[in-house]
């Protein structure tokens, strides 16, 4: 791979609720630099760059003396628009990923399609806790909706297995991860778009 080959995007999104500065690397090691303010989603997000590979680089400033919500919405805002960037038109990846994420007792199944049509299916999550840490955890579904229509992909996240919320959580984003990493794969059998369509 070359440098021009590198898909890198960068992303600042700065509204009255909060300030993001966000580079993602989809050809990265796994290295994270994360600042959310807030610990947990910190841990979460470093956890999905480590296991999908991604390099990415975080600074959010937000309104936390209201809550998390639009720290960690904007910060699914920003990170969809990153991957519809760094994907660019599509041209030879494989487009579809699926993981299965156990931790412990939970087990979380994430599957993905960049179709280019923006959708999210969330079932099964029944969170045991309302906080972990500072994180509500009803927060986790915004965030996934927020990364999905702004990525422009199809995203389906089911709990095949609940217990302990932190397990759930941490599940989910690593199972999203894996997945993420699979459809942004580039596969030399792949001759352009790949759809039928001729673009996504």
């Amino acid at each position: 791979m070359t440098p021009t080959d590198a898909r890198v995007a960068q992303v600042h999104r700065k509204t009255g609720e909060t300030d993001i500065q966000l580079r993602l690397n989809l050809d990265g090691s796994g290295e994270a630099s994360i600042n959310t303010g807030i610990g947990f989603f910190d841990h979460m997000l470093t956890a999905f760059a480590r296991h999908g590979l991604f390099d990415l680089e975080l600074q959010v400033a937000g309104d936390l003396h209201v809550d998390g919500h639009h720290t960690v919405e904007d910060t699914g805002i920003c990170l969809g628009r990153a991957i519809a960037q760094a994907v660019g038109d599509k041209a030879g990846i494989r487009r579809y990923g699926s993981a299965y994420v156990p931790m412990d007792e939970a087990l979380v199944l994430s599957v993905i399609d960049l179709s280019g049509r923006p959708y999210l299916a969330f079932e099964g999550f029944a969170f045991r806790a309302p906080m972990i840490g500072a994180f509500d955890t009803e927060l986790t579904l915004e965030f996934f909706r927020a990364v999905a229509m702004n990525a422009h992909m199809t995203l389906h996240m089911r709990c095949e297995a609940a217990g302990n919320a932190h397990h759930v959580v941490e599940a989910a984003f690593k199972a999203f991860a894996r997945a993420l990493d699979q459809a942004t794969a580039r596969d030399p059998r792949v001759a352009g778009i790949p759809s039928t369509k001729g673009q996504l």
